[in-house]
C-alpha cells in the first residue's frame, strides 16, 4: 500500500484502500471470563454455554465456557479499527459470511488480519465509497476462530482546504 494520507485519528480514506492488500493488525487481546460474563449479561444472553462453568463441565463437549461468538465478532472488527477506519467510517452497511470455525476460550489471545477484497464509489454520495473487508481472527496457536466479510461506507479524502 502506498503511503496513505490518514485522517487525524489514523483511519484510511476510501482512496487509500487497495484491493488485495492484507493488513496484519498490531493490537492483540487475551480474552477473559469477565469479558464473557459482562458481554453475555449486557446483551441479555442467558446461554449457559457462556456463563455456567458447571453446566459446561458436565453437559458439553468443551468442558468449560465458550467465549460468546458475538463478543468474538466485535473484538475482531474492533481490533481492525485503528489500522483501517478510525475517523473515516460513515457507517457499517452489513456483515456477511460470518463463521466461527473453532472455539475461543478464556485465556486465548486473539490476533487479526484484514484483507481488502473490493471497493466501489458510492452511487448516491460523491464524497464516499464502499469498501469490502475480509476480517479473520486467530488464537495464539494460529487456529482460525472467526471470520466475516464487512461492507463499510467510507469517507473520501476531503478536498484541499476543506476538513
Amino acid at each position: 500500500m502506498a503511503e496513505a494520507m490518514r485522517h487525524r485519528r489514523g483511519g484510511l480514506y476510501f482512496e487509500d484502500f487497495e484491493i488485495g492488500v492484507s493488513i496484519e493488525h498490531r493490537l492483540t487481546r487475551t480474552v477473559t471470563q469477565m469479558d464473557n460474563m459482562l458481554f453475555s449479561n449486557m446483551t441479555l444472553n442467558p446461554q449457559p454455554l457462556h456463563i455456567d462453568a458447571h453446566f459446561c463441565a458436565t453437559e458439553t463437549e468443551w468442558g468449560k465456557p465458550l467465549i460468546n461468538s458475538l463478543f468474538t465478532l466485535g473484538l475482531m472488527i474492533g481490533i481492525s479499527v485503528n489500522d483501517t477506519t478510525v475517523g473515516t467510517t460513515i457507517g457499517n452497511l452489513g456483515m456477511t459470511d460470518v463463521t466461527f470455525p473453532a472455539p475461543l476460550f478464556e485465556g486465548d489471545t486473539v490476533n487479526c488480519v484484514t484483507q481488502i477484497v473490493a471497493k466501489r464509489e458510492s452511487k448516491s454520495r460523491p464524497d464516499a465509497g464502499i469498501v469490502d473487508f475480509h476480517h479473520r481472527a486467530y488464537k495464539q496457536d494460529g487456529t482460525l476462530v472467526a471470520q466475516c466479510r464487512r461492507q463499510a461506507f467510507m469517507k473520501k479524502r476531503p478536498v484541499e482546504g476543506q476538513a
